[in-house]
């Protein structure tokens, strides 16, 4: 397994190690200690989280506020997203930034995004199986979001805005100035 440290502090990219012959591949999709020593840290996931997406759906940018904050583990299962971070650390000295990232099954990348992060993603692909791991467990009261589209974070989506499909709830969130992140 190989873990880069992305431009946002605490942001992995992750790749595994694949073993791969004329039968298939194998690959260790998640090994805890190796986790671990690869990020520099210790994370305990107590939450498997699956959903599955068609092409234009695009979930998010959501994020857990508090005690009830979530590290997250993020790869893809079947198909292609354009997964999006925000780090929405306050004393971070890239607050307010993102990374946009493609995850797929084919480059079976993965993402760990650390806590004070809002989380996002597009599938490109027909559909898509997403696969995560989380170490809290989800609590609706402690939820927040972002919208997708905030001007001042400037994210260039993969998809023109007339082919995404959002949920209610995501076609209402505020922008990034207007939300009250640490209360």
């Amino acid at each position: 397994m190989k873990a880069t440290e992305t431009n946002l502090k605490g942001c992995f990219i992750i790749e595994p190690t694949i073993f791969e012959d004329e039968r298939g591949y194998f690959f260790e999709s998640y090994n805890h200690k190796n986790f671990c020593e690869a990020i520099g840290r210790e994370v305990n996931f107590v939450q498997d989280n699956q959903s599955f997406s068609k092409k234009g759906v695009l979930r998010g940018l959501h994020f857990q506020k508090g005690e009830h904050a979530q590290a997250k583990l993020v790869s893809v299962l079947e198909g292609r997203i354009q997964d999006v971070v925000v780090d929405l650390r306050k004393d971070s000295p890239t607050f307010g930034q993102h990374l946009s990232i493609e995850l797929s099954e084919e480059n079976k990348k993965q993402i760990f995004i650390p806590k004070g992060f809002a989380h996002g993603f597009l599938t490109l692909s027909e559909s898509a199986m997403i696969f995560y791991k989380c170490d809290n467990y989800y609590n609706k009261k402690a939820e927040g979001g972002i919208r997708y589209d905030d001007v001042d974070l400037g994210i260039e989506w993969r998809l023109d805005s007339k082919d995404l499909l959002l949920s209610g709830k995501d076609s209402i969130l505020s922008d990034l100035k207007s939300i009250r992140l640490w209360d």
